[in-house]
């Protein structure tokens, strides 16, 4: 089997956001699509999350968008290769430490959540990078260095967005760095639709309904497509399979990188009994404290050895719970139709108290170096920056990519990889219980989610070479998925939601205004 994978996710923050703000950019440009996740400090009430009308959901989703915030915003940026094997990608992870710098709602489950997998409350307020929502304030949006101007430079890139799950991060990107959420749902597929010209694609759907995995939370569906596509790639069977590079980061820049080992799926030794709950939503009120294993390796290959008794077994759990009365009939709905990273967001108070007086606290706005204060601050930084990320393509075998550690860009050694994560296992038993469930973190979901499109890109042609490809098909391929292009998971649903302009939609004034700024004209 191919050896663990290695992935070096880029730590930004205020401190080196000047600096790193060109090799951004540029690796967005350069990009064939681009894969973000959120981390945020809550979602509020769960419930109207679930309402069975979407234009209720969506209201639900734009008041949390309002008053909560993001706190760490995850990107990916997959360049395919010409010259390398098919299907092959060059790809650079950035972690963004965010700090809103107005007052918004943090809630003490997503806090327990994030810190149990490693997150740094200390350094986002004391490093974060500024930001303030709605609309453009001051005229800043389209200069400087800032995460707002970044998210403009995303919006020009004209890339494919490919996300998890992902209209409740559609909202809160909308809201945090482009323009005031507007009221009707319609309203804002239609600015996304002219926001992503290239396409939105959400892997939650494409693993339910193109994949039809067993389970389709980001961890196991992630794992089973790594796993299925070294399996093809060890067997030598033909045909294309997905490989990865990384650049080499050398220098001071070495510093800034947070390698997250993601281990071969294999069978663990110890703890066999697993919490079926995790297994069927990567979710569990229990977390660190559940007696049973929420392993997912050693789920996916239980999954394996009893596929169809454990696909019907799953489908009455499910109809069951959802049935049945009580708290677990709401806990079901939810977590199925959420990523592991968006599950403790959506706790419902036990007191069933109104959104904004949920178990949550008002923050106090914080400048560049997170003192608090209630005046609002300037986050617009000088926009002159020459900072570039050195970085230099990796030869080796994509299964076994690992970073430069010398000034020589040289590829390291067999040796070399294997001692990275032997020493990245070794960093004690306090961290190692911050990641027993996972390689969370922002940076890195965004590295897997597009991971799972690029692998669904391979496995959903390889179902259509089955017989002969037609004209209009092979144009299609120019679309990657287009059996999935614009829509978006709705849990709950059968249908999911499309990203359109109906013509009885018009565009937000804000989208309009912006348009106008981003492209010079309306598009």
């Amino acid at each position: 089997m191919a050896s663990s994978l290695v992935v070096p996710v880029i730590d930004v923050q205020n401190d080196n956001f000047k600096e790193l703000w060109p090799a951004m950019v540029v690796a967005m440009k350069t990009s064939s699509f681009i894969a973000l996740d959120t981390e945020l400090s809550g979602l509020g009430n769960r419930k109207s999350l679930l309402a069975e009308s979407i234009e209720d959901r969506y209201k639900a989703i734009c008041h949390a968008a309002r008053s909560r915030s993001i706190i760490s915003l995850g990107l990916a940026c997959y360049k395919k290769l010409d010259n390398k094997a098919a299907d092959t990608y060059m790809v650079q992870v950035y972690n963004l430490t965010l700090l809103c710098s107005e007052e918004y709602i943090i809630e003490p489950q997503s806090v327990q959540f994030l810190v149990q997998h490693g997150f740094d409350f200390n350094k986002q307020y004391g490093h974060g990078i500024p930001y303030i929502k709605g609309n453009n304030k001051g005229g800043s949006d389209n200069q400087g260095v800032h995460i707002r101007a970044l998210f403009t430079e995303l919006l020009r890139a004209k890339k494919p967005l490919v996300l998890h799950n992902g209209l409740i991060d559609m909202a809160f990107l909308y809201q945090s760095f482009y323009a005031h959420l507007p009221e009707r749902l319609d309203t804002f597929t239609a600015d996304l639709s002219e926001m992503f010209p290239a396409g939105i694609y959400d892997t939650k759907y494409v693993t339910e309904f193109e994949l039809r995995l067993i389970a389709s939370y980001l961890e196991y569906a992630y794992k089973k497509c790594k796993l299925e596509n070294s399996r093809s790639l060890d067997s030598g069977a033909t045909g294309p399979h997905v490989q990865v590079e990384f650049c080499q980061y050398v220098g001071h820049m070495s510093s800034y990188v947070d390698f997250r080992v993601c281990p071969t799926v294999a069978s663990p030794d110890g703890q066999t009994e697993i919490c079926q709950r995790f297994s069927a939503f990567g979710w569990c009120p229990d977390g660190n404290q559940c007696p049973l294993s929420h392993d997912t390796d050693l789920i996916i290959l239980q999954d394996e050895k009893s596929k169809g008794e454990k696909r019907r077994k799953r489908k009455r759990q499910k109809e069951k719970m959802r049935s049945g009365g009580g708290a677990v009939v709401e806990d079901s709905s939810l977590f199925d139709g959420a990523p592991e990273n968006k599950m403790p967001h959506m706790e419902e108070d036990p007191q069933g108290k109104p959104d904004d007086e949920q178990s949550g606290t008002m923050l106090p706005s914080a400048d560049i170096n997170g003192n608090n204060q209630r005046s609002e601050v300037n986050t617009n930084p000088e926009s002159e920056g020459n900072g570039v990320c050195e970085a230099k393509n990796d030869s080796r075998n994509s299964m076994e990519t690992a970073p430069a550690v010398d000034e020589t860009n040289k590829t390291t050694s067999a040796d070399d990889s294997a001692k990275i994560r032997t020493e990245l296992s070794n960093k004690g038993d306090a961290q190692k219980k911050t990641q027993e469930t996972g390689t969370h973190r922002a940076g890195f979901d965004a590295f897997m989610t597009g991971y799972i499109f690029a692998y669904s890109c391979i496995f959903i042609r390889k179902k259509q070479e089955g017989g002969a490809l037609t004209e209009e098909q092979q144009e299609a391929e120019q679309t990657w998925l287009p059996t999935c292009l614009n829509k978006v998971y709705l849990s709950g649903k059968a249908v999911p939601l499309n990203i359109v302009k109906s013509t009885f939609a018009r565009s937000s004034r804000a989208h309009v205004q912006k348009m106008e700024m981003v492209w010079g004209s309306r598009t």
